[in-house]
Order: structure tokens, then sequence, then C-alpha cells
């Protein structure tokens, strides 16, 4: 549409109704025959910094600026601007008889070939509030991070902050920049015995105080989580890499898991009656005693809320080992817990690397079980240095999950959570849906709009709010995701969008999406953890169940079918501890949660995390005095 701009000076605001001054150009123009009957937009801007040339700031000025697109001769432009100028130099005539103001006006076609246009005003609002978001975001962050310069990250053991007893430390990176954030105290067996210890010390008092207590403390937690959301999300972001828009959350959740095991706390020892002819039979549960939680390093605050939250409100006390790559929210959750009143030696933290810090807590004779969320082969680690002392364990491990869509699903809900559910959280989750297998009628189509969507996704900064794709974790792991791209071409899948470095700096890698895959390729058999799908068709549910289940992993499924009855007999063979259908991930607290195969041992969420941080104990009190056999007795 045809339009005038008129651009003027701020200070004639007091003095002239530009609104109406609009309005008066805009109902003279409509009245020439070179505008179209539709209609001409006319806009105002203000100009807040001018110059005038006798530089009086009292003085004005009207620039109006009225653009056509091409075709109209110049004696039809002539007389356009002849008139407009004349009904504006009207409008203006008594603010210009009492002040110098000049008023100018230039008349423009536009050729549409030789006027290239980029972006609107709405994309550069946008991107004018989240660069201002971005750096307000990074003002918060670098004052977050000046007390991990200043001390850096130490252990926290019986209530004080403690470098490691041998003085030595590590640095931790940056993956957005690669640049250092601090120095962090590297524990070794010394400073776990003295975790271990000061755990089994608070062990007793901690197990005997009253449940309401425990579960009061816990929501204080829960209150101090929330209080300190932002800072929490902030660091995560800078020392994971993890987009803000979904770090901003991820205390929110944590909270949400105290708050939840906090209202169970006082029920954890509840058990059943299960009377005999003989005897009342009870059972009740009992904390274990100390525990072990080692987390990993893609969303440890949550993560470590998900283990830490249960064992704390089923009377355990508790040594964490946060993962080396991410260990800065690890100290703000023990300082929140013990502002929040729990006592010293209840909740430890020892930093530093798994063959060292790690090794010497599974191994610890103090130490009752272990929780732990990684890798598989480091779960097999684990369990083989906890076996002299015949520890619990509960893993959580990898997975290589399928993503099941028949044709008659609903294609555009299914899009959106195959894509949300590897492009989220950088595709470093255990749960995300690493396998795409799209049955071959609608696998055309569905993989077109597959690439549209990768292609647009957006890549940046993690503190940026528009940032859905951040860097990976660190030097290794982004070497590991960006060589899968070049097994996946010499193994003969395309790479159709992404299997590239993004940038120069930084560990980022473009969302990448390979097709024309085979289940028998590494792709499709090893775990990636990153912003990487592998397509891979089916012809029937047959066989999408052969393609699904061949894989060492177990962890979760999703199926999208418009056949409810199909998806539940799917779901009913899936070999997989979660099955989701017709809906990406969505945690609900009281299920389950784990997997099977080399996916992991053991269940979190609702009453079974207290079975893991538990012991069952039966008391059997007899009701009468039944015959009782008689030994060393001769017969009467």
């Amino acid at each position: 549409m045809p339009h005038l701009s008129i651009e003027y000076s701020a200070n004639l605001d007091r003095v002239v109704d530009m609104a109406d001054f609009c309005d008066h150009l805009r109902a003279t123009a409509v009245n020439l025959d070179i505008f179209p009957a539709a209609g001409v937009r006319v806009r105002a801007m203000a100009a807040h910094h001018y110059s005038i040339a006798d530089g009086n700031p009292a003085h004005g000025f009207v620039d109006i600026s009225v653009r056509l697109r091409g075709g109209r001769d110049l004696a039809a432009r002539k007389q356009a601007t002849a008139l407009l100028f004349a009904a504006a130099e009207a409008y203006l005539a008594p603010v210009m008889a009492a002040r110098p103001l000049a008023l100018s006006m230039e008349i423009r076609d536009i050729d549409p070939e030789l006027s290239p246009k980029a972006g609107t005003i709405r994309d550069h609002l946008r991107s004018a509030s989240a660069m201002a978001d971005l750096i307000r975001n990074l003002a918060k962050l670098d004052g977050h991070l000046a007390r991990f310069r200043d001390a850096g990250v130490l252990n926290h053991i019986a209530g004080r902050a403690r470098p490691a007893r041998a003085g030595e430390t590590f640095q931790t990176l940056s993956p957005v920049d690669e640049s250092v954030i601090c120095t962090v105290a590297r524990a070794r067996s010394a400073d776990v015995d003295d975790a271990a210890q000061a755990a089994k010390a608070a062990f007793p008092a901690w197990r005997d105080m009253p449940a309401q207590t425990r579960k009061n403390i816990l929501h204080k937690i829960a209150d101090g989580i929330v209080a300190r959301a932002e800072e929490v999300a902030l660091l995560e972001c800078w020392d994971s890499g993890q987009a803000l828009r979904f770090m901003s959350k991820a205390a929110l959740r944590g909270a949400e898991n105290f708050r939840f095991f906090a209202d169970r706390a006082p029920q954890a020892r509840d058990g059943q009656a299960l009377p005999s002819p003989t005897l009342m039979n009870l059972s009740t549960r009992v904390p274990i005693g100390p525990v072990a939680v080692i987390t990993p390093w893609n969303t440890p605050f949550r993560l470590s809320t998900w283990k830490i939250a249960p064992a704390l409100a089923a009377g355990c006390t508790v040594v964490h080992k946060p993962a080396e790559l991410s260990p800065l929210t690890a100290s703000l959750l023990v300082e929140i817990a013990e502002d929040a009143g729990l006592p010293p030696g209840v909740l430890n933290l020892v930093n530093g690397y798994g063959e060292e810090a790690g090794q010497a807590l599974t191994r610890h004779p103090d130490i009752k079980a272990i929780a732990f969320v990684g890798e598989s082969q480091t779960g097999v680690q684990i369990m083989r240095q906890g076996a002299d002392t015949l520890k619990r364990v509960h893993f959580e491990l990898g997975g290589k999950n399928p993503v099941i869509v028949f044709d008659d699903a609903d294609l555009e809900r299914a899009l959106d959570a195959v894509v949300f559910m590897i492009y989220s959280l950088n595709g470093e989750r255990c749960t995300s849906s690493s396998r795409l297998l799209v049955q071959d009628s609608i696998a055309d189509a569905f993989e077109a709009r597959l690439i549209e969507r990768v292609k647009a996704i957006t890549i940046g900064h993690p503190l940026d709010p528009a940032t859905e794709v951040g860097p990976l974790i660190d030097k290794t792991h982004f070497a590991k995701v960006t060589g899968a791209f070049a097994a996946a071409r010499a193994a003969g899948a395309t790479v159709a969008a992404g299997g590239a470095r993004h940038g120069q700096i930084g560990y980022f890698v473009a969302p990448t999406l390979l097709t024309r895959a085979r289940n028998d390729m590494t792709i499709a058999q090893e775990e990636i953890f990153g912003p990487v799908l592998t397509v891979i068709r089916f012809t029937d549910e047959a066989n999408a169940l052969t393609i699904a289940n061949d894989t060492r992993y177990g962890l979760a499924g999703y199926i999208w079918s418009g056949d409810v009855t199909r998806a539940l007999r799917v779901a009913d063979q899936l070999e997989a501890g979660m099955i989701w259908i017709n809906s990406e991930n969505v945690r609900h607290l009281p299920t389950p949660f784990g997997g099977v195969k080399a996916s992991g041992i053991g269940r979190d969420g609702g009453d079974w995390s207290f079975e893991f941080y538990m012991e069952q104990k039966h008391i059997g009190l007899a009701t009468g005095t039944h015959a009782i056999p008689r030994l060393g007795v001769a017969d009467p």
C-alpha cells in the first residue's frame, strides 16, 4: 500500500496534534487520482535527536516522504506533490507563523526490483527486545559469577565450605565461549571419607527427627529454590550451555520435587498389616542410611533434586557428587538447604572427577546405596566398584528411544512432539526421541515438513530468550556428536539438515536430521546425545516393533497413532520402561521413572523412590499361645 512517512522534531508534540495532522493528509491523498481507492497509510515518527541549522532547540521541522509504486507519470507525481504540500502547509500555517518551522516533502516511486526489503518493524522490535534481555541477563550473570571467580567452587562437608584436603583444583569452562568460569575443588578419597563420615554422624538424628519436622524443612528448601530460581537458571545456562527458555523452569521443577516428597515424608514409614492364624504381621520401612547421589551435566540442578529430595524425605543423609563439567548449581542447592534449616552433615557435597572422587564414593563402606544418572558404561563400572560392599544401586542410564509415527496419527501434533523431544535441551537428554520410525506411506511428506522445521530452529547464546538450541557441554562431547555426521555419510545415510558446526566460538552444533537410515547403522544404535535425529522408515506394525526393539537400550518410547487399540498393543510389546502415546515426555511425579535393558535398574518417582532409599522391616506379633516345636525334650 502507498504511504506517507512523516518525521518531525519532537518539540512539535506540544503544539501540533500529529494524529489529526496524519488524518488530514490521508483525507487529501485519497481524493487524488494518483492513489488507489483502497486508501493510504500515513505514519509519523518523532525525532528526539535532531540538529537545526542555527542550533536553536525551539526551532522545528516536518519532513514528509510520499512513497508510490512505479508507473505514475511525471505530471501526476508533480500534481500529487503540490496538492499534498499545500494541504500540509495550510494545516501547519498557524504554527509556522508563531515559530521557525521547516517543512519539506519528497515523492518517490518504488520499483520492487530495485527496492529490496528485509524484516519488519515487528521483527526489529522483537530482535531489539531480545538483545536487551540478553544484555540484562549477562549483567545479572556477571553478578552471580563474582562469588565463584573469587572463591571457586568448594566442597561442602558437615555444614562448612571446604577446599580439597590436598589443595588441588581444576577449571570449569563455559561451552558458550570456551572461557574459564572458575576453579573447582578436586576432591579425592580423603575428602570423600570426610563427607561420608559427616553423613554417617548426622544420620541418626535426621532419621529419628519427626517426619512433620522434616516435611517443614523440605518445604522451606523449596521456597528457597523458588527465591533463587533466576540465579540457578542463569548459572546453569552458562555452565552447561542449556537455553534459558528451558532452564528458567528447571529450578521451579526442582522446587516441585522437594514439595512432592516433603508432603509424603510423614507416610514414608507406613507399611501393611498382614495377619496370619497365629501372628499379627506388620511391615514398616526404615531409611537405609547414608547414600551417594551422582548426577550428570545436562540439567544438573533439576536432576539432583530428583534424587536428593526423596532421599532426605525418607530420612537418609546424602553425599552428592555433581558432574565435573557443570558443578556450579550444586553449591547453591546445599546453601539453600542449610539456610532452610537442614542440619549440618545431612547433605554434603564433593566435587571432582569420576575416577577419583566418584570411585572413592562408590567404594566407601559407610555409603549404603548409590543413585546415579549418566552413561550406561559408567553405570557398569559403578556397579562393579560397589559390589564388594553390596551396595544397593539405582541407575538411570542411556537411551536410543524410538518415536513411532503411524500413517493414521495426528501428523501436526506428532511433528511438534518429534522436534521438541530431540532438539530441546540441545538433544542432551536421556529420554530424547533420537530415532524416528515413520511409516513409509507418509515418510516423504513428513520428512519434508521435518526438514523445514529443523532448519528453522534458532541456535544462539543460551541467555538469549529467543534461543532454542545452545552449545554442547564441552570439547570432547562436541567431537563425539560431530563425529556422527561422517559416520552417517559413510554408512549411506543422508544429512538432510545440519551436519556441521555452527559458528567458530563455543561448542555449537547445527540441529541435524539424518534420513535414509537403517537400524543396523551406528547412528541408529549408539546414543549420540545431541541435537541429532535419525529417521528410519517402516512398513507395518510388526516391522516397526522389530526396529524399535532392536537396540540394547530400553528407556523410553513414543507412539503416535489414531488407533488407540493398536497403540496399546504396540506399547505392550515395546521394550521400554516408559512409554507415551500421542504425547511427548510429560513427567508426572507419582509415576515410575526408569528403563530396562542397558537403560537402567530401578525406578524413581512416588513410592518407588522410597522403596530404594528405605529398607522393608517385618515385625511378627503372636496373637495367642500357638504350639512351638520343642527340641531337646524327651517325648512324654
